[in-house]
């Protein structure tokens, strides 16, 4: 545990170049309320979209969430979705990307339909022939270029034509040619296409296809992968095995890694969390074993968030630190998101609730014990010290933000706590669209800010009951005298 809690900060020192198929993954939510009276289908109202890359753009994705820096080669075409995605790589902080322009191409877009937090239907678009000879050249050389600047390669073969033929054979013989490792999540059942790699990593599923061979238990995961590994000349095969963990073979033997998944709410892109991860440990120069057990712990993370999520070094340390703190309970806007979604996929109602909480007091507490009462779980937000003092004046606050948010985590009514910067939690309501919106009863309905928009996704408003006397700001003037 020494080893992997001292590696987590060392992810951010590395640098790897991706190169792959790219794709746009688009999430559309909403409602369902009624059946179509044109076919027995169920009607979506929808209320947002969200769109992200996806394939080996979500290699990248969790890459950069990681902290490592990326240079990315790829190939869209000349359309919309090949311009979304172009803008939305380029967005990402410490990502170099090359995206290659093929004319006529369409690039590969899967729209997920979800409401109440199950899908209903995804819709896909997408071109898998080749990419054309002369740009697949060109990507090789742009590669070529780049895997000396770069700490190690990863393939990411999603199948969709970028990979295709020799490429891959080109680019891990440059990456040999110039000291590098390579790692390869593979596509196919063709793994010579990729012999020679450093590190390949199928799942279970994708092992028992490439070798013909049972997968179903350990010793038979095993031989499968020692067979794929002496067939090919890989130096280490990586094997997903979903609820069941990992299996690594290597020169010096097997290793079983027991999955650290605590709860199960979306596989969707746990394998690309894998690869990065793994690729961010090997990077940084942490040891083949401790990179795995990183990456295990990471993929046990992921799929406890909803969609195609990323783990970020935080998630990693907090892991890998006490399990009970309260104080972890306090959360970013990004990670208060991910939580909410899960606990609506369990049917739960959520609450909100916002102030200074400058210095608790027991109409603080009254307040807090009925918000959670109107909901399942309820959600906190905290003015920052800088919004604090804008609404309070320049001697507030007069507990720092850090120490607001602790006190509030130790009570039991409060689930999470989250800070917000601007002067109303108007964003960060709308962010959550919570079920309940909870003030105290000396704000009138028309007082509350966010009434109309919890109103208006079909939540309510609550008046919470006050105890008389308590006062936060007269309790820091009966202290000044």
């Amino acid at each position: 545990m020494a080893a992997l809690a001292a590696g987590v900060p060392r992810l951010t020192r590395g640098s790897v170049l991706v190169v792959g198929d790219v794709m746009l993954d688009r999430y559309i939510y909403g409602t369902v309320n009624r059946v179509s009276p044109e076919a027995p289908i169920p009607i979506l109202s929808v209320n947002r979209e969200v769109a992200m890359p996806g394939g080996a753009g979500n290699v990248v994705r969790n890459l950069c969430a990681l902290g490592a820096a990326v240079a990315f080669v790829s190939v869209v075409g000349d359309d919309q979705t090949g311009s979304d995605l172009t803008a939305l790589i380029g967005g990402q902080a410490g990502v170099e990307p090359w995206l290659l322009v093929q004319g006529g191409r369409q690039t590969t877009r899967k729209s997920r339909f979800l409401a109440q937090g199950q899908q209903l239907l995804r819709a896909d678009r997408e071109e898998t022939a080749p990419i054309h000879p002369r740009l697949s050249d060109r990507l090789v050389h742009i590669a070529e270029g780049a895997i000396g600047a770069t700490h190690l390669s990863v393939l990411s073969d999603y199948g969709k034509g970028v990979l295709a033929g020799s490429v891959p054979a080109r680019l891990i013989a440059a990456a040999h040619t110039a000291g590098r490792r390579v790692i390869v999540d593979p596509k196919g059942q063709d793994y010579g296409r990729y012999a020679g790699a450093d590190i390949i990593t199928p799942n279970r599923r994708e092992l028992a296809e490439a070798t013909g061979m049972a997968t179903d238990t350990d010793v038979a995961v095993a031989a499968a992968a020692g067979r794929l590994r002496a067939a090919h000349g890989f130096a280490a095969v990586l094997v997903t095995r979903s609820e069941d963990g990992m299996t690594l073979v290597d020169a010096t033997g097997t290793r079983h890694f027991p999955a650290e998944a605590a709860e199960v709410f979306d596989v969707s892109g746990a394998g690309d969390t894998v690869v990065a991860t793994l690729a961010a440990g090997l990077a940084a120069g942490l040891e083949l074993a401790v990179a795995v057990r990183l990456a295990n712990l990471a993929a046990g993370i992921v799929v406890g968030k909803v969609g195609t999520a990323v783990v970020h070094p935080a998630d990693l340390a907090a892991a890998l630190g006490p399990q009970q703190s309260s104080l972890r309970k306090i959360v970013s806007r990004e990670q208060a998101l991910e939580q909410v979604e899960r606990w609506r996929r369990r049917g739960w109602r959520v609450g909100f609730t916002n102030g200074c909480f400058d210095l608790l007091h027991p109409g603080h507490v009254h307040l807090l014990e009925q918000a959670r009462g109107a909901a399942d779980r309820l959600v906190v937000g905290i003015n920052a010290d800088a919004s604090v003092r804008r609404l309070k004046g320049a001697s507030r606050p007069v507990q720092p933000e850090a120490a607001r948010a602790a006190v509030l985590a130790s009570l039991a009514s409060v689930d999470l706590v989250v800070a917000f910067e601007e002067d109303t939690p108007l964003a960060l309501l709308e962010a959550l669209r919570p079920e309940v919106l909870v003030k105290g009863a000396d704000y009138t309905l028309d007082q509350v800010v966010g009434r109309r928009e919890v109103e208006s996704w079909g939540g309510k408003v609550v008046l919470a009951g006050l105890l008389p006397g308590h006062s936060t700001t007269a309790t820091v003037a009966r202290l000044r005298g």
